[in-house]
């Protein structure tokens, strides 16, 4: 069977997560025809049943390889949940009629009539994008189904730390190396702060985590590095309380789960990039400023973080 519609999403994770919900919609709307995602070998597993193509960013030459593939396929409409420039080249040379988009200018012929400048959140932009394209968004929100196997696989990680009988608390210290700006330097204060009233901190986080989840460890909790996959990390909130996170991937991760995530934003405008669904679980000293003024994270506190935890009721 031809396909019939591309659906392109490359990346970071947290994009990429809030996108999951959207793609959702799309193969719903577009149903019985044929859809394809087109996006980086490393979120490939947030998919699970849809066909995929993968390719390397970071290659000219996989770049060019993929816009002659995308010509050979002779789709109808291109969904372009990216939209940067990079993926605008894609689809101005993909020889595909219907493209949607972020931007109302070429290659787009489907988009939002106005220009986006960070004026809403990038979950509520793309919700724009898609009924531009004359696709129905209520009740769409990020979704990321894990498996059995995934749920099996916590089970066992919980066992072998004697951990079942736990009050667990998820952390994420961590964050992009191109912005350590968005790193919280008190989580230690807190997880400690947290251990006296009965919780566990578990610190998550991929390879990039190890170091500062290991020093972190051996202050208070347990150090989960690398532990688990995308979908099984979301498997892990069925057994925690609550989350709190730096700005992050993992923020949008946990925010799919079963719980509070908790988000601490300093140097990045809350209102775009907070966690859907998270809104009034924001930790900000903006928090309640009607215009966002960039403010480091240093001057949020463990208390202010406490405080506001108590106030939620969920200590």
């Amino acid at each position: 069977m031809r396909r019939d519609i591309l659906i392109i999403k490359l990346g970071a994770l947290g994009d990429v997560v809030m996108a999951t919900g959207l793609v959702e919609r799309i193969l719903r709307h577009h149903a019985p025809r044929p859809c394809i995602l087109l996006t980086s070998p490393t979120y490939a597993g947030l998919f699970p049943g849809l066909e995929l193509k993968t390719f390397d960013r970071s290659s000219l030459r996989s770049t060019l390889a993929t816009v002659q593939w995308i010509r050979r396929q002779r789709f109808r409409r291109v969904y372009d949940l990216q939209s940067n420039d990079r993926t605008g080249v894609m689809c101005g040379l993909s020889g595909i009629p219907e493209r949607v988009g972020n931007h109302p200018r070429f290659p787009y012929n489907l988009h939002p009539e106005s220009r986006y400048a960070g004026q809403c959140h990038i979950h509520a932009r793309m919700l724009e994008v898609l009924e531009a394209a004359g696709v129905s968004t209520d009740a769409v929100a990020p979704r990321l189904h894990h498996s059995d196997q995934d749920r099996d696989k916590v089970h066992t990680w919980l066992r072998e730390q004697d951990l079942a009988d736990r009050k667990l608390v998820i952390m994420h210290a961590g964050a992009s190396a191109r912005r350590p700006e968005k790193r919280w330097p008190y989580f230690r204060e807190l997880a400690e702060s947290l251990a006296q009233r009965g919780f566990l901190t578990v610190w998550a986080g991929g390879e990039d985590d190890r170091h500062t989840n290991a020093d972190l460890a051996r202050v208070t909790g347990v150090d989960a590095s690398a532990a688990f996959s995308f979908l099984q990390l979301v498997a892990l909130t069925e057994h925690a309380l609550f989350a709190v996170t730096n700005d992050s991937g993992p923020m949008h991760l946990l925010a799919c789960g079963s719980i509070p995530v908790y988000g601490l934003f300093g140097s990045s405008d809350w209102r775009r990039n907070h966690a859907v669904g998270q809104r009034d679980r924001v930790l900000s000293l903006n928090r309640h400023e009607p215009v966002f003024r960039e403010t480091g994270l240093a001057e949020l506190k463990p208390g202010q973080a406490l405080r506001q935890l108590e106030r939620d009721g969920v200590l």
